[in-house]
């Protein structure tokens, strides 16, 4: 029996916020990259505080993952490796090569496999939904990619990025491990011991996470206007390189796989949207603030991309989708 929508319970001003936010927040990051360009003075105070507002953020992930979430390793195994293996395969891989062909300058090659050597961004996971894809898969793929971060990513910069400029591998995964792992843990015991408190706090989390990721964007940018003045463009090439790079072969490895439509879009939006605050901030900690540069305009940039492919595909509805429904209808 379909529900009329007067039945529906009406949607609450938090809800209603973090809609708006998210509908809006690619043209946020925009607006507050181009600002924070051509007027950075007032954003550089923001530095000291990128590990805090990452660390929010991860909490606020931790708080809404459900045990349903971790239920799909199990179920989903093939997809969720699939996706995983070109998380960490296409994207250093593709940032290596890029840097390689093009000589870029130490640090701004430092912060380009950085950010492809990070892990998932939660952006895709909204991304993933406008786009009709299998949300599951995505969080999945999210949270391990993410709580696999501590390790793979410090030796994946220190493999590609060593001859670069010194990689201490040992201070990232310190550092991941304290922006990462500890604010999740946090935020799954909030929600296994306090769910009252975190079925409140959750739904302010979207509005949050976009006013974290916003503040972060503005503090690299600022520290790193003089670069985006000098060579913007060719970094700006890079980063829409990667980023069209990582949607592409994601979206072919899930097909090569076997993988329904739902799921090639999951996997294609969540490898090819990276975690680009995780690796501004351990670009600004560990290595320069120029280094920063590719993951604040990968931000900017993957929000955009992430937005446009993601309106592509909700007009189309997955045609195993459409049998399934078309069968259920016969049925």
């Amino acid at each position: 029996m379909d529900t009329d929508a007067s039945t529906l319970p009406p949607e609450t001003t938090a809800a209603r916020i973090g809609r708006i936010a998210g509908a809006w927040f690619p043209l946020i990051v925009l607006a507050a990259g181009a600002i924070a360009v051509f007027v950075p003075g007032p954003f550089l105070v923001l530095g000291p505080w990128i590990t805090p507002l990452l660390m929010i953020i991860m909490l606020g992930m931790g708080m809404t993952l459900r045990a349903s979430d971790f239920a799909i390793v199990a179920r989903r195994s093939i997809a969720l490796l699939i996706g995983v293996l070109a998380q960490y395969i296409v994207m250093p891989t593709t940032g290596w090569m890029l840097v390689t062909l093009l000589q870029l300058d130490p640090a701004i090659a430092v912060g380009v496999i950085l950010v492809a050597s990070a892990p998932g961004g939660t952006a895709s996971n909204v991304m993933t939904y406008l786009a009709k894809g299998d949300v599951a898969l995505s969080v999945a793929m999210t949270t391990v990619s993410t709580l696999l971060a501590p390790i793979l990513t410090p030796l994946l910069v220190l493999f590609l990025a060593g001859s670069y400029l010194p990689v201490d591998a040992a201070g990232l995964f310190l550092s991941i491990v304290q922006i990462v792992l500890i604010p999740i843990a946090v935020g799954l015991l909030l929600r296994r011991f306090l769910p009252r408190l975190v079925d409140v706090l959750v739904a302010w989390m979207p509005l949050v996470s976009v006013v974290g990721i916003t503040l972060v964007v503005l503090a690299v940018v600022a520290g790193s206007a003089a670069t985006i003045l000098a060579s913007g463009l060719l970094i700006f090439a890079v980063v829409i390189a990667l980023n069209g790079v990582g949607l592409l072969l994601g979206y072919g490895a899930a097909r090569l796989a076997g993988l329904d439509e739902a799921s090639r879009r999951a996997v294609s939006i969540e490898v090819g949207m990276q975690n680009s605050g995780l690796a501004a901030g351990l670009a600004r900690t560990h290595f320069t603030p120029e280094a920063a540069l590719p993951a604040a305009i990968f931000s900017v940039w993957h929000n955009v991309s992430g937005s446009l492919l993601a309106g592509f595909w909700s007009r189309r509805v997955p045609a195993d989708a459409r049998r399934a429904a078309a069968a259920r209808g016969a049925g």
